[in-house]
């Protein structure tokens, strides 16, 4: 792939600022940030994509709306709160949020949008926020993107940000990107707030299929836990400022991979922050008939909780890969499947034609204490291929979930 990997994160292209507060939304510790805003200093084309959960959050409802319109050009984030199950006051939060974010940065109706993680069915604490926007506004910088990367956080232990810059016909243009995202993942759309900024200049329609190209191999292949939230939502915006527009099917084609390699970028690092895991875990499914069937088939495996638990004691109980293979209601021929675990120790072949083979335990627990795993299921009947993405089960999953409100 033709670009470089720069600094900046999701402010890294041309004409994007953030800044962020501590709002005391969920403590009144003075800790970490806990509301940012993103902005563009130029108009944007916009797409998005939002939960499949029935149960969505009010920031998901409004920008849905927002998002028909194609040219948000602001976000306004909080972590701590979800603002979901909150009802009409929820809604009416959220467009207070809106409301207030336009008035500061003189923009016209349908160019903000609002996105709340954190606790659901607590009311939102809607005068902190605002008061939160009216701090935020007046030092937005370019320099400020990890600072909105860490605001957005809530059991994350780590930053999930990414910039890449990548010469088109016309020069370069830049793609930032930040996540948050550590429990209650899962496809589709995972459970996270993902951002991406683009200096592209790019049309509404080609930039949204351009996000669920990417979106069906990264996010939608994605999970922890099997829960899906009712605040997953992952924006993108494009404002033009490098001047540099798509001018023919290699810039396309340069553009749309880029897209894609920052999506898969941020998917690894929500998997290996997986709430309490000591492994990631990366599964490739081959030799399926169908590209769904592949896609079933990897999601099956890396979402099987037993199996999840097998990793995190290092323990190669293929026959727990194979089961998950089986109800993933993909159409799979057991009789001359392979499966092997890979990692940087080594690889170890566990199954090969149908089979179990004998295998060294010793080499095998080797293997597997490193800290990405791979897992290789090869059922030879047909060329289509597919990876997923998720990481172990452990008892500091349970510790964190089970006092998350406190």
């Amino acid at each position: 792939m033709k670009y470089q990997i720069i600094e900046g994160g999701i402010t890294a292209p041309k004409g994007f600022v953030a800044g962020a507060t501590y709002a005391a939304i969920k403590s009144k510790k003075q800790e970490k940030p806990d509301l940012t805003i993103l902005y563009s200093q130029y108009p944007c084309s916009c797409a998005a994509l939002f939960t499949t959960n029935k149960f969505c959050a009010a920031p998901v409802l409004l920008d849905r709306e927002i998002n028909k319109y194609g040219k948000a050009r602001a976000i306004v984030i909080n972590s701590g709160n979800a603002n979901a199950a909150t009802g009409e006051l929820g809604l009416e939060h959220a467009k207070q949020t809106v409301k207030k974010a336009q008035e500061l940065l003189n923009l016209e109706d349908n160019e903000v949008m609002v996105c709340s993680t954190g606790v659901i069915g607590q009311k939102l604490p809607i005068e902190k926020v605002l008061k939160g926007i009216e701090a935020i506004v007046p030092t937005m910088d370019s320099s400020k993107g990890s600072d909105a990367a860490w605001a957005i956080m809530t059991t994350d232990t780590t930053r999930k940000e990414a910039s890449y810059e990548v010469e088109l016909s016309g020069g370069k243009v830049r793609v930032g990107a930040m996540a948050k995202g550590s429990g209650m993942i899962h496809p589709n759309m995972a459970t996270m707030l993902v951002f991406i900024s683009t200096d592209a200049l790019i049309e509404n329609s080609l930039l949204q299929e351009m996000l669920v190209h990417a979106t069906d191999k990264s996010f939608n292949m994605l999970t922890v836990d099997g829960d899906t939230s009712t605040n997953d939502s992952l924006i993108m915006l494009a404002n033009g400022a490098s001047g540099v527009a798509i001018q023919n099917e290699e810039d396309r084609q340069l553009l749309a991979q880029i897209i894609d390699d920052i999506c898969l970028d941020m998917t690894k690092k929500i998997a290996e922050d997986g709430e309490g895991a000591t492994h990631s875990l990366i599964v490739e499914a081959k030799g399926l008939a169908t590209l769904k069937d592949a896609r079933l088939v990897a999601r099956s495996i890396a979402g099987s909780t037993l199996f999840k638990c097998a990793l995190f004691g290092k323990d190669a109980n293929w026959g727990r890969i194979m089961a998950a293979a089986g109800y993933s209601g993909a159409n799979v021929d057991p009789t001359n499947a392979d499966c092997a675990i890979e990692s940087s120790a080594g690889l170890v072949q566990v199954m090969k034609g149908g089979f179990g083979v004998d295998f060294d335990e010793d080499f095998a627990k080797q293997v597997l204490s490193e800290k990405e795993i791979t897992v290789i299921v090869d059922f030879h009947s047909g060329n289509e291929e597919a990876t997923a993405f998720g990481c172990d089960m452990t008892y500091d999953y349970v510790k964190i979930n089970g006092d998350y409100r406190s």
